[in-house]
């Protein structure tokens, strides 16, 4: 994945379990909306009852995406603008995944010096 995908994960803040729900390297309002409707789903059968959801402003997420989440009594609550500590879980996650992930695959792959030897 570059830079520019999309990883869908929120988290449960009280025991920050991450739910991974879908990646995608051009994602849309519409895929993101499934998203939404793929967390309800997975909330259900785990039995959790969810009370926020946090997102940041994008435009990916549209009004469909908030109207999913709201039927079942979630209040969206969107990040407030130049505010990083509103939703600093997920950026520390962010942040931890791409530093460990880099670092394995740059192990991972052979230098360039030793392919043309």
């Amino acid at each position: 994945m570059t830079g520019h995908d999309s990883t869908s994960s929120p988290s449960e803040h009280a025991t920050r379990r991450i739910r991974i729900l879908g990646a995608s390297a051009h994602p849309t309002g519409q895929w993101v909306t499934q998203v939404g409707r793929n967390l309800l789903t997975d909330l259900n059968e785990a039995g959790i009852c969810a009370r926020f959801l946090i997102r940041e402003r994008d435009a990916k997420s549209t009004d469909a995406f908030d109207a999913v989440l709201t039927d079942p009594a979630i209040q969206v609550v969107t990040t407030g603008i130049r505010i990083p500590r509103m939703n600093s879980i997920m950026e520390r996650w962010i942040q931890t995944c791409r530093r460990e992930l880099l670092d394995r695959r740059r192990k991972s792959t052979p230098d360039r010096k030793e392919e043309s030897a």
